[in-house]
């Protein structure tokens, strides 16, 4: 006689198709965003601007798509994650199809800073939340898998914008990335589910029964911190100011590697080929070094991210040629993208589930601060000055310094654990 099928489940367990659903949304979101160094030029020439002026458009929109999801993140936990993940691949869409019909900069601002800073937002959060629910043993593979969907975005749409560029100008180039995320993106917005209690499912397709729960391996409650009690611990607010340090430096290469590599000498194909190698890198991080870390610990393996980024910024600071650029690239997406994975994951490791995107949402205000910061002031620095030397190594110091901060609140946990448990 055949198993019950509410029992034994589905074949393929639906959480994987969220979160190919979550890859596709992100893709499009950021692999849309990620563009931007490919259009720095053509904006500075259409509108007479400073590269500072023009780099102020990505970190307008940076610091939305990051900073808007302390709104989506609870809106998510309340409404669901698809209303906003559709939400966000519409504005995306609008964002950038008014983008190409701006006649200044002031309209680029407005176009793309708010459509792709407040679409990025809308998704963001949400779609990474109704992952974490869906799985507890397999998480941190299963973050990996979804937020690759950003490495991808960042290998495959700046070549395809500098490609369209070329074919139909800056403003058909817009137009043709917006039909692109109205049609993929929103089709994969609307795939999206919030968790698996719907379908009858626990975490990682385990079958939710009331006699069995507590005997699930991995099997976790749906309750888990308040907003409140997680934001004011002394591991958030660790984690927060790391990654508000980490994220001065983090995003320049995103807004700034595709000009450096021109100032150069290095031509426009391969000089967006070089951002590409971020994308690289960024998606093997987020496949290997998600599932590595469910293994070695994601708090240790966080802190090596912090130090790998160090690490390749400070060499990005002595590269010229081609070679030691595109090696500079997968060395720094790698670490960038094992960063972007392990984030969501030790959040829902330390604060459980009931309020996760609501949480998260609040930690990445720490990225928006540094995203708006860290490319704008780059590109005035080098304004001022000529080179970008001195903002890179700023952002690898500040790197050294997120590591510090982490492993500091590392030590301060464990040893307020041991007390506990010694009673001294």
């Amino acid at each position: 006689m055949d198993a019950n099928p509410a029992l034994s489940g589905p074949r393929i367990f639906h959480g994987w198709l969220v979160v190919a659903a979550a890859f596709a949304v992100m893709l499009m979101g950021f692999g849309s965003a990620y563009t931007f160094s490919a259009f720095v030029e053509p904006l500075q020439a259409e509108f007479a601007a400073s590269r500072g002026s023009v780099s102020l458009v990505f970190s307008l929109a940076g610091f939305l798509y990051f900073g808007i999801g302390v709104a989506s993140g609870p809106l998510a936990d309340r409404f669901g994650s698809r209303p906003m993940a559709v939400a966000g691949m519409v504005l995306v869409a609008a964002g950038l199809a008014l983008a190409s019909a701006a006649r200044s900069l002031t309209e680029v601002y407005a176009a793309y800073g708010l459509g792709v800073g407040l679409g990025v937002g809308f998704s963001y959060v949400p779609v990474l939340g109704a992952v974490q629910r869906w799985f507890a043993r397999r998480r941190g593979f299963a973050s990996g898998l979804a937020v690759s969907g950003i490495g991808v975005g960042t290998l495959a749409m700046p070549p395809l914008a500098s490609f369209l560029i070329g074919e139909l100008g800056w403003r058909g180039a817009y137009l043709a990335i917006g039909g692109l995320v109205a049609v993929v993106g929103i089709g994969a917005a609307l795939a999206i589910e919030s968790d698996p209690d719907a379908r009858g499912l626990g975490p990682d397709g385990d079958p939710v029964r009331p006699d069995a729960q507590a005997a699930q391996p991995g099997w976790e409650s749906p309750g888990g911190a308040s907003i409140r009690d997680a934001v004011l611990s002394r591991p958030f607010i660790g984690l927060y100011l790391a990654c508000l340090l980490s994220s001065f430096g983090v995003f320049v290469p995103f807004a700034h590697l595709v000009p450096y590599a021109l100032d150069h000498g290095i031509p426009q194909g391969s000089a967006v080929v070089v951002l590409g190698m971020i994308g690289i890198g960024s998606t093997a991080g987020r496949f290997l070094l998600g599932g590595l870390a469910d293994r070695m610990g994601r708090r240790a393996s966080l802190l090596a991210m912090f130090a790998g980024m160090a690490l390749a910024l400070g060499a990005w600071a002595g590269s010229t040629g081609f070679w030691p650029l595109a090696a500079f690239a997968l060395a720094f997406g790698a670490f960038y993208g094992g960063w972007v994975a392990l984030l969501p994951a030790l959040v829902a490791d330390q604060f459980g589930g009931r309020n996760i995107a609501g949480i998260i949402g609040i930690l990445y205000t720490s990225v928006a601060i540094g995203t708006l910061v860290g490319p704008s002031a780059a590109g005035f620095a080098y304004d001022a000055g000529g080179s970008y030397a001195l903002p890179i190594l700023a952002g690898a110091l500040a790197n050294v310094a997120a590591a510090g901060v982490l492993w500091g609140t590392s030590r301060s946990a464990t040893a307020g654990s041991a007390r506990d448990r010694t009673g001294r």
